[in-house]
């Protein structure tokens, strides 16, 4: 018999012979009704988890990590609301059937069942991912692992009251709501969470409102390494700013108990807690790992003898809400309707289809209130001083803060976040003024740690908001990027498009840089954003095509809840000349607030045939400086800008370049993993041209005289143009 069965025969016969494991007598306001509600919630739970491990065995479920030794989290559950958003650990089974016995309508048991056997009616992911989640429940889907949701939950917790103050049209969460967010005591140890832990500690040290409860359920172990004794408790219990809270999750009354207590402080003082929770973790990991590989049989068959339902049937019996064989009943009622269910939902439809399964990586539409913009009288008096200058050709840098300007003034949903964008207004002065016009809460300065600010932005996009974080450099994106990828672009395609994160992150990057900062400061690396599906990479190349992209950047996110990047050539900030000193050829006017660039729309200069440059940013730039040199040759030629590099523009690319003779394509990024071979490929698949490339070389950019050696230059374009058309 396998350790599950084990676990289930010892229950059985304990409780038939009130064997009972040692424990507190039962204490607190859990009452004998609610208690036996927390009891089926646990009951269910276990038998889902028994019930997907012979799934698997029959080759028609497809997950077995359970929440068997973790159902005391249904206490937890009851001691919150069901309109608390909730971000839960993937062991957190019995809280979300718990919650669900305090709304209405629900079939909670055969909603799982559906998610286990992967059928297209699963109602939270439509069949694409086994996960916990619910719309109705106040609960989005998480497939995180390593606590990676723990910096979305800051966001979400800050979002509750910035709403009281700016209200945004598509609020989620009620005013006096509070977020809560689990994950395993091995997860706490990662960067992710402690960057999280910080940040609260950091937001509640300066005073700001932060309804966020952390619940750490601590089994004592991660997969098969060890959480040291006492590890939890020494390190998070005296944190500032983070008050502790312990339970027995093993006893509902105590779990009860204590969690009624940490929610009552976090939503009266609206501060952050900490709950730790004592869980045990029952079967090892998951349904293909055997515990007792790496742990003794005596420390395997001791967390067995501390099964919670053991547990919660004594206190049941010693509080005289139940009897042994009434709590039996209960037990085997749940376990045969499990198993009746189950028959039922493995029969239902499942994906089959490319189609089917990427439905929802794209989110819906959503309706939104419709704006005229600002008014003049409003503009005017933002823009003291400044109107006339928008009149006047102006380098990209000071255009886009008066589209962001214009943009927070006409939506007041648009909260900016990041290192440096409030007080000093930005590295390179593209947010100055911002935090003065529209306020700190609107307009925030964080703390240095990019996983942070993208969770944070991620977190408001719950409750409404339109987040534009801010990430200083390209550089620093790596260390955080999975906030994008895991996160914020996988929401809507495991919630069937129930759940998304509309929002703008803004990012310094691209090279070209004179002699400032090495690689940290001129990084040509776009691979990861072009990587992830869903997401839209947008990169402009001038002031005013940066200010018409900026503002249909923010209607995808707003409209559509997509998710976007908009990539700063930080080269082409200050860049006022194009062809000699002080021609300003590079400088535009601020276009007028009603003007878009739509996403898959394309930039040319040119008509000529007999070359076409295809570029972005940078590339662009120098390319039209190579176009004149070109032009003067005699040799008619176009360039285009890309302005979109994920989608690419593949139809309006195509279109553009069919009638040239040649097509040389300029790219910033690396010749290996870079937008060259996507566009290669592509233009070889639909135009019968003769095609090259010239990409950056495969290095990291150098500080001081070499910065530009690894990069494209106007000289080795003008050499590789001259290449394509054979020396003519």
């Amino acid at each position: 018999m396998d350790r599950a069965g084990i676990v289930e025969t010892n229950f059985r016969q304990r409780v038939a012979a009130a064997d009972w494991p040692e424990g507190e007598p039962p204490r607190g306001p859990l009452t004998a009704s609610d208690a036996m509600s927390v009891f089926r919630a646990q009951c269910l739970s276990r038998a889902l988890d028994l019930e997907s491990r012979r799934l698997q065995q029959v080759g028609e479920g497809y997950y077995t990590i359970g929440s068997s030794g973790h159902e005391g989290l249904a206490a937890v559950a009851h001691a919150l609301r069901p309109t608390d958003p909730a971000f839960l650990h993937y062991r957190d089974a019995a809280f979300q059937i718990a919650r669900s016995a305090q709304v209405a309508g629900q079939t909670i048991a055969w909603d799982m069942l559906l998610s286990f056997s992967c059928s297209s009616e699963d109602p939270i992911s439509g069949g694409r991912h086994k996960v916990l989640g619910s719309k109705a429940l106040s609960i989005p889907p998480q497939t995180s692992t390593i606590a990676s949701h723990l910096p979305k939950a800051i966001g979400a917790a800050y979002s509750v009251a910035s709403a009281a103050r700016h209200d945004p049209e598509h609020r989620e969460f009620p005013e006096d709501a509070i977020v809560a967010c689990s994950f395993g005591d091995a997860s706490a140890n990662h960067s992710t969470a402690q960057g999280a832990f910080n940040t609260a500690q950091w937001t509640c040290f300066q005073s700001i409102p932060l309804p966020l409860l952390f619940v750490c359920e601590d089994n004592g172990i991660g997969i098969s390494t060890k959480t040291p004794t006492g590890w939890i408790r020494q390190t998070f219990e005296h944190r500032p700013g983070l008050k502790y809270f312990f339970c027995d999750g093993l006893d509902i009354f105590d779990t009860y108990r204590v969690a009624l207590e940490a929610a009552e402080y976090v939503r009266t003082r609206r501060r952050p807690a900490f709950l730790h929770v004592r869980t045990v973790r029952l079967y090892g990991h998951a349904g293909a790992d055997v515990a007792t590989t790496y742990l003794s049989k005596a420390e395997v068959e001791a967390d067995e003898a501390n099964d919670p339902l053991l547990h919660s049937a004594r206190l049941l019996a010693q509080s005289g809400a139940s009897t042994p064989s009434q709590t039996l009943d209960v037990y085997e009622q749940t376990r045969a309707r499990v198993a009746r269910v189950a028959g039922e939902t493995v029969t239902r439809p499942r994906l089959s289809t490319a189609d089917d399964v990427m439905a929802s990586i794209v989110p819906p539409k959503r309706e939104c209130a419709p704006t005229n913009g600002p008014s003049a009288e409003a503009r005017a008096e933002m823009f003291r001083g400044e109107l006339k200058a928008q009149k006047d050709p102006q380098p990209m840098s000071r255009i886009i803060n008066w589209a962001l300007a214009d943009l927070m003034l006409e939506h007041p949903e648009i909260v900016m976040m990041g290192e440096d964008v409030g007080r000093k207004g930005g590295v390179y002065g593209v947010t100055q003024k911002l935090q003065t016009r529209f306020g700190q809460d609107r307009v925030i300065d964080t703390l240095l740690d990019e996983q942070s600010i993208l969770g944070f932005g991620i977190g408001m996009a719950h409750n409404g908001f339109v987040p534009m974080p801010e990430i200083q450099f390209l550089a620093y994106l790596h260390n955080a990027e999975d906030q994008l990828r895991g996160e914020a672009a996988t929401l809507p395609f495991f919630s069937n498009g129930q759940f998304t994160n509309p929002m703008v992150v803004r990012i310094a990057g691209l090279g070209y840089q004179k002699g400032f900062g090495g690689h940290f400061h001129n990084d040509n690396s776009v691979a990861v954003l072009r990587d992830i599906p869903g997401l839209i990479l947008a990169c402009p190349s001038n002031g005013a095509d940066a200010a018409r992209m900026l503002r249909e950047c923010v209607r995808l996110a707003r409209e559509e809840q997509r998710l976007v990047v908009f990539l700063e050539p930080i080269a082409l900030y200050p860049m006022r000349d194009l062809l000699e000193d002080k021609d300003g050829g590079w400088m535009t006017e601020y276009p007028p607030q009603n003007e878009r660039i739509a996403m898959g729309e394309i930039g040319q200069s040119g008509s000529g045939k007999k070359l076409a440059i295809v570029s972005y940013a940078n590339g662009y730039y120098l390319s039209r400086r190579v176009q004149k040199r070109l032009e003067d040759e005699g040799v008619s030629t176009r360039v285009i800008d890309l302005r979109w590099l994920n989608p690419l523009p593949q139809e309006a690319l195509v279109d553009a370049v069919r009638d040239c003779e040649r097509v040389l394509i300029v790219d910033e990024t690396r010749r290996t993993g870079g937008m060259s071979e996507a566009l290669m490929a592509m233009l070889a698949e639909e135009v019968d041209v003769p095609l090259s490339r010239l990409a950056a070389e495969d290095s990291f950019i150098a500080t001081g005289p070499a910065y530009g050696a690894t990069l494209p230059s106007e000289e080795s374009i003008y050499a590789a143009a001259k290449s394509a058309l054979g020396g003519e």
